[in-house]
């Protein structure tokens, strides 16, 4: 799989771009400002149809403008589909593909896969756990684009749940109140049929992910073996007995999450928010202590920067990893990563990632891409986008 051709229209500081872009290592250099890392985030963009850089879509669309247009060619076992997706902040946005219109936007999710390294990688295992939620969950709607749907609407449901819970605590007496409690009811079944499969794919998708994830830290960490990373999911909800984490009882987990909300009734009505379910959940990331694998430590807290760094690579690699085993070459895209590692890191995360079938590469200078990735090399300035011939 890889882009052929991108076009951008008013996204982020781009008026316009039309870039024909091969397979293989494409770099893009130039000094900061200059907008080379906004091309790369309207790739990941249609993969995603959110970005690894803000929240929103507002940022995305070139001040004064009220919409933009991200439109790619892309490349997948021989054949071309045309993707497109238009940005309209306050309003829907829309998608197509092939010039034909999709019944909703999200349906585009999937049709191009990415794995993106980026500085921000740090916070994975540095940041707060909702750090950790959106990187499972933007991998599991890669996998199966299916899951945005069960995604969105688990989080209609814990707003709708979370505001009824706000009155509620305002008003614990009255009709209005027994009104309100009976909406609840009907509130938790719909958090816990939403919540459980989402729980569910978690879970599953951490077991699938770990050994990846130690193979890949042992890549890229100095003396590293793979049986020093650990990976675990822990959810806010006791987990059945006997559950199976490679194929979780669905049916097991939709009550467990009943029989935990029954329990925290009390205290979510003191407290006027859901206390219960996978919002609340966290990954756990662990690495060998000074006994080795059978004495795991936090990386969060006890790992050293480097350790930090490799751990956070090794996050993303594995994620490369087991897209590539579901049968797709994501596009790869290193975002200003080079800058923050070491020589060695630099030259290990090249050799590791350089035949991947596209690789998208920012850099401030030419001398900060490995040699290990020479490709073709654009260079970005003023407003344009210029390819650079091998003699330079």
């Amino acid at each position: 799989m890889y882009v052929s051709h991108l076009s951008l229209h008013d996204f982020r500081s781009w008026p316009s771009a039309e870039i024909a872009l091969d397979p293989g290592v494409t770099a893009f250099t130039g000094r900061n400002g200059q907008g080379k890392t906004n091309l790369v985030e309207a790739v990941d963009y249609l993969s995603r149809l959110s970005s690894h850089r803000v929240a929103t879509d507002a940022p995305l669309v070139r001040a004064g403008c009220d919409r933009a247009v991200v439109r790619a060619s892309v490349v997948r076992e021989g054949r071309t589909a045309l993707l497109e997706v238009e940005l309209v902040p306050g309003k829907a946005n829309r998608a197509r593909v092939n010039r034909s219109p999709l019944p909703r936007t999200r349906d585009l999710v999937g049709l191009v896969r990415t794995v993106v390294f980026a500085p921000d990688d740090l916070a994975l295992v540095k940041g707060d756990p909702g750090e950790r939620r959106r990187f499972l969950d933007d991998l599991l709607v890669l996998r199966a684009p299916r899951l945005a749907g069960v995604r969105a609407d688990y989080d209609r449901v814990l707003r709708q749940r979370n505001t009824l819970l706000k009155s509620l605590r305002q008003a614990r007496r009255g009709s209005s109140a027994e009104g309100a409690l009976a909406t609840l009811e009907v509130w938790d079944d719909h958090l816990t049929r939403t919540g459980a499969e989402l729980w569910a794919e978690r879970v599953a998708l951490v077991t699938a992910l770990a050994p990846y994830a130690g193979a890949a830290y042992a890549a890229v960490a100095r003396g590293a073996v793979r049986d020093d990373v650990g990976m675990s999911y822990r959810s806010a909800c006791p987990a059945p007995d006997g559950l199976d984490p490679a194929a979780p009882d669905l049916a097991a987990l939709t009550d467990a999450l009943r029989g935990e909300l029954a329990g925290r009734r009390g205290d979510e009505l003191d407290r006027g928010v859901t206390l219960v379910g996978p919002h609340r959940d966290e990954l756990l990331l662990t690495l060998a202590g000074p006994a080795g694998p059978a004495d795991p430590l936090p990386v969060k807290g006890y790992a050293s920067h480097g350790e930090s760094w490799s751990f956070a690579l090794a996050m993303r690699l594995a994620s490369y990893d087991l897209l590539r085993a579901d049968g797709d070459d994501p596009i790869l895209v290193l975002d200003d990563v080079f800058a923050e590692l070491d020589a060695q890191r630099r030259s290990q995360l090249a050799e590791l990632v350089a035949g991947a079938e596209q690789v998208l590469v920012t850099a401030a200078v030419p001398e900060d891409v490995p040699a290990a990735l020479a490709g073709v090399r654009f260079a970005v300035a003023d407003g344009a986008v210029t390819r650079v011939d091998d003699d330079g």
